[in-house]
C-alpha cells in the first residue's frame, strides 16, 4: 500500500498538539513513524500560530517541534477550480481555502473537528475525491486500508 496522504485542518492539528492521547496525537505519531504523510496548508499554519499566540504562547516551541517530528509537509494553495467548487459548498471562506488546498494536494483523507461547515456537509463529501472525517474516522479509514 502506498503511503496515504492525510491532510489536517487547524482543528485537527490543534487537537493533536493539545491532547497527548487522542486520535489527533496518534495521527502525528503515525506521521513521525513514516506510516502516513501528513499535509497542512500555509493557511492552517497561520491559523494555528494565531490560536497558540492567543491561548498558549509558550506552546509555539512545541508546535515547531511536533511539525518537525511528524514530518508535516506544507502544501501549496488550492487550484482555482478546486477553490471555486469549495467556495460554492462551504459557507466559511477560510475552510474553503483549506479544503481546496487538500484537494489540490491529492489528499486521501481530510481530518477535521469542524462539524458545522465540514463534517455535516453532505454536498461537500460528494464533491471531493477524498474522505472527510474526525481523527478517529481517519484512523479507522487507515486501518481499513491495511487489510
Amino acid at each position: 500500500m502506498p503511503t496515504p496522504d492525510i491532510f489536517l485542518d487547524t482543528s485537527a492539528l490543534f487537537a493533536g498538539l493539545w491532547s497527548a492521547s487522542g486520535g489527533g496525537r496518534m495521527l502525528l505519531k503515525l506521521g513521525e513513524a513514516g506510516a502516513i504523510r501528513l499535509l497542512v496548508s500555509s493557511h492552517v499554519l497561520t491559523e494555528i500560530e494565531n490560536v497558540l499566540r492567543r491561548k498558549s504562547p509558550e506552546s509555539l516551541g512545541v508546535l515547531a517541534l511536533i511539525l518537525h517530528q511528524s514530518q508535516i509537509t506544507v502544501t501549496a494553495n488550492g487550484e482555482v477550480e478546486h477553490l471555486t467548487v469549495c467556495q460554492s459548498l462551504i459557507t466559511y471562506p477560510a475552510d474553503a481555502l483549506i479544503v481546496a488546498a487538500a484537494w489540490s494536494a491529492g489528499a486521501d483523507c481530510f481530518v477535521t473537528l469542524d462539524r458545522q461547515h465540514l463534517l455535516e456537509n453532505p454536498s461537500l463529501h460528494q464533491a471531493v475525491p477524498f474522505s472527510i472525517g474526525t481523527p478517529g474516522d481517519c484512523l479507522n479509514w487507515y486501518r481499513s486500508q491495511l487489510t
